[in-house]
């Protein structure tokens, strides 16, 4: 007789990222999708269900190994899924976030900046010392290194499915750099918790400013010389920072990005949204020289600030499930092409999105009582599904169709009411996003902000945009010029 798998309990109402998804092994994945069926995704599920369902029969082949065949009360679950036409759900909660967010054996661990011994602080230093002394043509220099993500080679992985996946392996290479320094071979990446104050460590030799020893435009395509040249980072003071970081609610963007079950779009639902977000908002925090694209990453700022953002994605694969591929697919309503080849490349370099979602790296943290309480909310969803509006959840508000291509450098959107400001939010870009074949693709965009219903009721809402770094033709940009955005103000729904 067939051995058939523990009797499962039992879930009237269930959903995919709190139950279904849990119910497919690798094992069963790569069988089903030989016959052409995806069991990796909620889309791949939903579409395939009562194939998926029939093949999950007594008499069915799968799970592939008879041992292993459904229970009863599974069988029933994932139909009780369909009868309920599919809802996508949230994902269940953690009890409590380990002191190490990653996987169980890492390669290496990178600690809050502030923890950091007098050894370790030393090393760092000798480290960033020892590749900003090596010859600015070698591609292991720090000119080198920082010159991927800026001039000249400005590689703009921004505002697209890639984003979080390119800069976790550009923070892996710039480390293995420093950990080429004669030494230095156990140094690793710090973090800066940005809601805590920039670390007085940043104000010291040789991280509190860069002078890059040659013209990074004169190799760029298209030229810039001398924009850049000479040039020195610069950096804002910790008490405008602190200011800036509130005013463009880059905490807040970090709060719900954390809370996201979905994966999801920039511009649209779930954690890559707002985490991207955040990220802009807190590189035009951080000052001029890392609110210009063209040569954020010479500041050494940048890769405290980046390591933080790359730890939040992985306390967020940690909280939801994803710390494997075929975990992190389950989080993803839409495409998963990008995750496969050919298109999981990550220009210029050699690891591919797919391997990012792994890369051995853990970080270190206080232990805290997790109060991540997931959500799934959007302002739209299939008229098919039953939903609910709670009186706490904030209104979205979208400020639609921004032709960024028209804006000549990061720029900020503020929202008004009656002429007030009440929320501000930052998009970085570089000053020429014409020439960008990246930005080229996202040429409309949208920012949106979550707000308190109270704040907007029976108020006049208007829109302005700044450009920052315009200051000698004046900061304010006409909306004519960025193709005359709309306002979409919309309750979120819920599943339910």
């Amino acid at each position: 007789m067939t051995k058939t798998a523990v009797d499962d309990p039992l879930v009237a109402d269930p959903t995919y990222m709190a139950d279904i998804r849990s119910f497919f092994r690798p094992d069963d994945i790569n069988h089903m999708a030989a016959k052409g069926i995806d069991l990796g995704s909620y889309n791949g599920v939903k579409r395939n269900a009562l194939a998926i369902y029939a093949h999950t029969a007594p008499t069915g082949d799968m799970p592939p190994d008879p041992a292993d065949k459904w229970s009863a009360n599974r069988r029933q679950t994932f139909l009780n899924w369909i009868i309920n036409k599919y809802p996508m759900g949230v994902a269940a909660p953690q009890g409590k976030l380990s002191a190490l967010i990653g996987l169980g054996a890492p390669s290496r661990v990178r600690k809050n900046v502030r923890n950091l011994t007098n050894d370790e602080k030393q090393a760092l230093k000798k480290a960033f010392r020892g590749l900003m002394d090596r010859d600015p043509a070698q591609d292991d220099s720090y000119f080198g290194i920082a010159s991927i993500h800026g001039l000249p080679q400005a590689w703009c992985s921004h505002h697209i499915d890639q984003y979080n996946p390119w800069h976790r392996v550009y923070l892996k290479t710039f480390e293995d750099a420093l950990r080429s320094i004669p030494g230095c071979e156990d140094v690793t990446l710090p973090y800066w918790d940005i809601s805590e104050p920039i670390p007085s460590l940043l104000s010291e030799d040789p991280f509190a400013q860069y002078e890059l020893p040659v013209d990074p435009g004169l190799a760029a395509q298209p030229p810039q010389p001398g924009k850049y040249f000479p040039y020195t980072t610069q950096r804002n003071d910790a008490a405008t920072i602190k200011k800036l970081v509130a005013g463009y609610d880059v905490l807040g963007d970090i709060a719900t990005s954390d809370t996201q079950t979905e994966w999801g779009l920039y511009n649209d639902n779930g954690y890559q949204n707002f985490s991207i977000q955040a990220h802009d908002g807190g590189h035009l925090s951080v000052g001029p020289t890392m609110a210009a694209q063209e040569v954020a990453s010479f500041d050494p700022a940048f890769w405290f600030f980046h390591c933080n953002l790359d730890r939040l994605w992985l306390q967020w694969q940690t909280n939801v499930k994803a710390l494997t591929l075929a975990g992190f697919k389950t989080t993803i309503r839409g495409d998963t092409s990008w995750l496969d080849a050919p298109l999981n490349a990550l220009p210029p370099f050699s690891t591919t999105s797919d391997q990012s979602i792994d890369l051995g790296i853990a970080y270190e943290q206080d232990a805290v009582e997790s109060v991540v309480a997931f959500e799934n909310l959007a302002g739209h969803m299939e008229a098919g599904r039953s939903f609910r509006i709670s009186k706490a959840t904030p209104i979205s508000v979208r400020v639609k169709g921004i032709a960024r291509l028209n804006i000549p450098g990061s720029f900020v959107v503020n929202l008004l009411a009656d002429d007030k400001p009440i929320a501000k939010r930052a998009f970085f870009q570089p000053n020429a996003p014409r020439s960008c074949p990246t930005c080229a693709k996202k040429a409309i965009v949208n920012i949106d902000f979550r707000i308190d219903l109270k704040k907007i009721v029976d108020r006049k809402l208007s829109v302005t945009i700044d450009v920052p770094s315009q200051t000698e033709m004046g900061t304010s940009f006409p909306l004519s010029e960025a193709g005359n955005p709309t306002i979409n103000a919309r309750f979120l729904l819920a599943d339910h």
